[in-house]
């Protein structure tokens, strides 16, 4: 909201703008009264931890400093017509870190695990093996292979005999020039 407000007070030539951002999902700020800046109201939104997970875009080098110095909060500008996400800042890179190192179980902890899974028979057993499932294959690929054909036996042979004797009549075709040429002569 605050951000709609110092683009209506800075006036025409940033309608525009105005108008984009009104697209744009509005969300509350804490500043409903008394608007301050978009820059002050951003950073407003980003402190704690950036709870509600916000990326932040501008082309304000002064707020993008600003942005770099908290952890977590992603930072997007443009270069010639092309949306950028920026490398996450070294604070950023060091907050990760501390995390994975508190999330990880000191040692004393991990031995008091295994001793209460083998007291609940939960733990895994050396002489155990999982065995693995069987997946359905594909088919048989001796069933895939196309027939053979049968080798002829006499009995096949004789039919192809009675064929064989047979013979197909064949048809003399006169050709057209032919009989205009013989029906010509009788005319004449």
């Amino acid at each position: 909201r605050c951000i709609l407000k110092e683009l209506e007070s800075l006036g025409k030539a940033l309608y525009g703008a105005k108008l984009i951002a009104q697209r744009f999902q509005v969300r509350n700020c804490s500043h409903h009264k008394d608007p301050v800046s978009g820059a002050a109201c951003l950073l407003s939104m980003i402190e704690e931890g950036n709870p509600h997970h916000f990326f932040i875009a501008t082309q304000d080098q002064d707020l993008a400093s600003k942005v770099k110095k908290k952890a977590g909060v992603p930072l997007l500008f443009i270069i010639q017509n092309t949306m950028v996400l920026d490398k996450p800042s070294p604070k950023s890179l060091a907050f990760v870190q501390k995390l994975q190192m508190n999330e990880l179980v000191p040692e004393h902890q991990k031995q008091s695990i295994v001793q209460l899974k083998e007291k609940e028979g939960l733990a895994k057993q050396e002489g155990e093996k999982r065995r693995k499932r069987k997946r359905a294959g594909g088919p048989n690929p001796l069933s895939c292979l196309k027939k053979k054909k049968k080798k002829k036996t006499q009995e096949d042979q004789e039919p192809s005999a009675e064929k064989k004797k047979r013979r197909k009549r064949k048809r003399n075709r006169v050709k057209a020039e032919a009989v205009h040429s013989v029906q010509k002569n009788e005319e004449e």
